[in-house]
């Protein structure tokens, strides 16, 4: 029995989750809205690489960030870690990483997207900055809801929603925008930066809102305990 089953059997998981940019408050949200989710028996650990860029906010900060979130996978590999959470919208070097370890590595963008199309028929994605829209739409075609799903951005920067209240206005009036005009029956968090608001936004908008990063801790944690046998 490999490690990774040898853990789940004995009722302890061990999750890495990676926030691919370098910013520390990032980082802390991911890592609390993780850590509100697990289960017992669940150990979290959020990182981030050491040197790369503040903000995943172009193809070429994607393109930086990838190489660090493969080495981080293979030190958590090293280390013992049973599953890894890509704590990136983007699902940054998902591919890639998945190649790497025999083991669940999920994204958050297609475990959050997983989760919300079960609450309404139609829901909406609602980002940061206006230039994440084209990648995003471009995840919702990957995963084959873009005929149910829409985006709307903030305007905001990635620092900005990590933040907290920084930017809030803006990010009230994407949701209003996602509810009245595109219909939206739940909304996905679309950013690390604003992982840990789904309760509070949810209960503000009145609809189901679903933080990305905690669904992929989520799936994890079922992968780890439908593989254990």
């Amino acid at each position: 029995m490999d490690a990774r089953r040898a853990g789940a059997v004995a009722g302890t998981r061990n999750i890495l989750v990676i926030n691919p940019n370098t910013n520390p408050a990032v980082t802390e949200r991911v890592r609390a809205a993780a850590q509100s989710v697990v289960s017992p028996g669940t150990r979290i650990r959020a990182v981030n690489p050491p040197s790369g860029p503040f903000g995943i906010e172009s193809p070429a900060d994607r393109a930086l960030a990838e190489p660090s979130v493969i080495e981080l996978i293979r030190e958590g590999a090293g280390q013992g870690f049973e599953a890894f959470v890509l704590a990136c919208f983007d699902d940054i070097a998902l591919a890639a990483a998945r190649d790497l370890v025999d083991a669940p590595v999920v994204g958050s963008c297609e475990a959050g997207i997983g989760v919300t199309r079960t609450l309404a028929r139609r829901f909406s994605v609602v980002t940061t900055f206006a230039g994440a829209v084209p990648t995003v739409e471009g995840l919702l075609q990957r995963y084959a809801v873009s005929d149910i799903a829409t985006v709307r951005a903030a305007g905001i920067s990635v620092a900005q929603a990590a933040r907290g209240d920084d930017g809030d206005q803006d990010v009230a009036a994407a949701f209003r925008a996602a509810i009245d005009t595109d219909r939206a029956g739940a909304i996905l968090l679309g950013s690390g930066g604003l992982a840990g608001r789904a309760g509070s936004l949810s209960r503000r908008f009145r609809v189901p809102v679903i933080d990305a990063t905690a669904a992929a801790v989520k799936l994890a944690e079922s992968a780890l305990t439908l593989t254990a046998a």
